[in-house]
């Protein structure tokens, strides 16, 4: 027996499948931000202050490199699964709804690309 109603099952209303993944996407960057964010919060306090010289060596040293491009990208991924749920619940026209989706998206790249480039860049200098 099904609960559905024949014209919602006409129009394919109904789950699109992807849910899930998404769920799983913001908890697992959620885990990941928790020792991130708390180490850029050690690295900050403590590299307060000092001189560009000191902090390029400090991210001159790979696994420096590796957690803060982990931090950029886990951090925009997070926001842009975050926004997109926001859009989806809060803006009622489809076509608003495509362009916000398609700037967050659009945001979420350039951020990623620059905050690489850039720790890239402090660590080869």
């Amino acid at each position: 027996m099904k609960m559905r109603h024949p014209l919602a099952h006409a129009r394919g209303l109904g789950s699109a499948k992807s849910g899930t993944s998404h769920w799983w996407g913001q908890r697992v960057t959620a885990l990941l931000l928790i020792p991130l964010v708390i180490w850029m919060l050690y690295v900050i306090i403590v590299y307060a202050g000092q001189p560009f010289q000191v902090i390029q060596t400090f991210f001159g040293h790979t696994i420096n490199s590796i957690l803060a491009i982990l931090l950029i990208l886990s951090m925009l991924r997070h926001a842009q699964l975050g926004m997109q749920v926001v859009i989806e619940d809060y803006v009622h026209s489809q076509p608003l709804e495509t362009i916000l989706q398609l700037l967050v998206k659009l945001f979420a790249f350039a951020g990623a690309v620059t905050g690489v480039l850039a720790v890239i860049r402090l660590a080869l200098q």
